[in-house]
């Protein structure tokens, strides 16, 4: 499919946060995956966030465990809602970033008129400082972001290691767009999917399960580790750069800078047979599963909802 028609110019980008961040619309899309492909051949750790619409529906019927709740919760919004950002930021093994601009905020077609959402999470989008207006006017065809990503090296490579907190929504917003299909009905269909196309995951929530001093969300594991955000609060460019801060601070203070992949690598927190297990001798009630599934009502907020995360 070829590049769709943009016959408007593009937003400016003079407010931008800092140089390390570029934003990306459609008009420089081109230029961006032009860069990345060459980045990743030297930065392979990429980490990444996403910001979505938020919970509108939940599912219904018997569950087995919370992690089958939460996975099939998961599933329902991400096939009827669509992706509003998404930022990646490259480093290489040593946590050291490129010369200048490190980070990609993409920005995504979204139509508040049109498109589902939850209005709470859209009113955290704004309040950060998301125009929807830019979005709706100048923003990413997601069929040819997937055709772009599919050809930048970035995907289905065991050396590209991904950096993600608190990611299963993030991961299925990327499955969504790359296979233009509805996630599979059963997990572990979904964590084949994931591994076929992200070989090696580090999902920094999950890797905080062996570091009992670190609790919260990610911008209060940034702060306990006395780490400086650059950009605002939940877009997706800036906390995409905080989560690859966080992960290789972590690694040092917690890991001796040498994680177990056969322990952490590929998991993610609060899905899959790990978390399964863990719970299996204390299975939810149906309030239970409601309330937990709280912590992802604002969309990609939950990721700093202290008292869901810790």
């Amino acid at each position: 499919m070829g590049k769709p028609a943009d016959t408007t110019a593009a937003p400016t980008t003079s407010n931008a946060p800092t140089d390390k961040i570029q934003e990306v619309w459609q008009d420089n899309i081109d230029d961006a995956f032009k860069e990345i492909r060459q980045l990743v051949q030297t930065y392979c750790y990429v980490a990444m966030d996403t910001e979505f619409p938020g919970v509108v529906a939940r599912p219904i019927g018997d569950f087995r465990s919370n992690a089958e709740y939460q996975y099939q919760l998961l599933r329902c919004n991400v096939d009827l809602l669509k992706i509003i950002q998404l930022g990646l930021t490259f480093s290489d093994e040593n946590g050291k970033y490129p010369p200048g601009v490190c980070a990609f905020q993409f920005n995504f077609k979204f139509n508040l008129t049109e498109d589902m959402y939850a209005e709470d999470s859209i009113e955290l989008l704004q309040q950060s400082g998301i125009q929807f207006q830019r979005h709706e006017e100048h923003g990413i065809d997601v069929s040819y972001f997937a055709e772009l990503l599919m050809m930048s090296g970035v995907i289905l490579m065991d050396r590209v290691k991904w950096i993600s907190f608190h990611s299963g929504y993030d991961f299925g917003y990327l499955l969504k767009i790359l296979t233009n299909n509805h996630l599979p009905s059963e997990e572990s269909e979904f964590f084949d999917l994931l591994h076929t196309y992200f070989p090696s995951i580090y999902d920094v929530k999950y890797l905080m399960k062996s570091c009992k001093s670190l609790k919260g969300g990610l911008q209060e594991v940034a702060d306990q580790m006395e780490l400086e955000r650059i950009g605002p609060q939940h877009q997706a460019g800036s906390d995409s750069l905080l989560t690859a801060e966080s992960f290789f601070r972590m690694r040092e203070m917690y890991f001796e800078d040498n994680i177990d992949d056969t322990k952490y690598c590929g998991h993610l927190y609060g899905l899959g047979t790990p978390y399964v297990l863990q719970n299996a001798n204390n299975l939810p009630t149906a309030s239970t599963l409601e309330s937990n599934s709280t912590a992802t009502s604002t969309g990609n907020s939950n990721k700093d909802d202290t008292s869901s995360n810790s």
